[in-house]
């Protein structure tokens, strides 16, 4: 007697093992068991997760090809605001009978488990250095604030005095000049 395998990245494949050809379609809309990444971004604990996923009957055994859709939040990399981003990510793998052979994924008790796969696939598609929009300047190095919001009075870098003699010839002064 099989035993029943659970979990909310468990599919069914005991009409299809062993039959090449078959396929079967299953969507998955389950919340992330833990968080799923680390650094500036993540998918939280309790973020849903939408798997969308074909299983086909192969020789060497179970096709799984699919579409993760997730969000993502954290803090850009530059600014440090709070970010939340939609993640999406295809997938294709062979979940092989058991044999001899050592593989990543196998057929057990005729279900496929879909949960390593799937969490690896999102934290490898996770930014590693995540942006609030692609201009961002960042943070003023002086200050500390935002440049993006910056009030718009804008701070003069401190003058060297080495070079405060040469602020008396400024480019207008240079038109005024007599061409040779």
């Amino acid at each position: 007697m099989r035993k029943q395998r659970s979990g909310p990245f468990v599919v069914p494949a005991r009409d299809i093992v062993f039959h090449p050809g078959e396929m079967r379609e299953f969507t998955l809309d389950v919340p992330a068991p833990e968080k799923w990444g680390e650094g500036l971004v993540s998918v939280a604990e309790g973020d849903s997760v939408l798997v969308e996923v074909r299983l086909e009957s192969v020789h060497e055994g179970i096709l799984a090809t699919g579409r993760i859709e997730t969000e993502y939040v954290g803090v850009c990399g530059r600014c440090l605001t709070d970010i939340a981003e939609p993640v999406e990510v295809e997938f294709q793998e062979l979940f092989a009978y058991p044999g001899t052979e050592a593989t990543d994924f196998e057929v057990q008790d005729d279900h496929v488990d879909l949960e390593t796969l799937v969490r690896d696939a999102i934290v490898l598609a996770l930014p590693f250095q995540p942006v609030c929009q692609p201009d961002c300047p960042g943070l003023d190095p002086a200050t500390g604030e935002r440049l993006a919001t910056s009030t718009g009075s804008e701070q003069r870098e401190p003058l060297d005095v080495r070079w405060a003699a040469l602020q008396k010839f400024t480019p207008d002064h240079d038109e005024e000049a007599p061409r040779a």
